[in-house]
């Protein structure tokens, strides 16, 4: 069983069982979560998109809190002593997909 789900904006291609790391969400470790806005999803070789997709994606929070790679943005121009460097860490939330209903 495969699902596109909507998460935060971005859209995920999940399956049963499943980890991955997705925009930080709000909860603890071990929360459960439910995801409404499927955009897609296959069973058995059916396929069901837009409105007559019926199911919801439940999913397990592992790690609640991640940082994501360094990322340095680095302004200047030359000849001119104008120099800004400034970094940023992306959070993310651990999930695990436990089923697709």
């Amino acid at each position: 069983m495969l699902a596109v789900v909507k998460i935060a904006g971005q859209q995920f291609k999940v399956q049963e069982g499943q980890s991955l790391y997705v925009p930080h969400l709000q909860g603890n470790t071990g929360d459960k979560v439910e995801f409404n806005e499927v955009l897609f999803v296959e069973t058995n070789g059916t396929i069901a998109t837009g409105s007559a997709v019926k199911a919801t994606v439940k999913a397990e929070i592992i790690s609640d809190l991640v940082q994501g790679d360094k990322v340095i943005a680095f302004k200047m121009k030359r000849r001119k002593g104008f120099r800004k460097k400034h970094g940023h860490r992306t959070h993310y939330t651990r999930i695990k997909i436990e089923s697709i209903a």
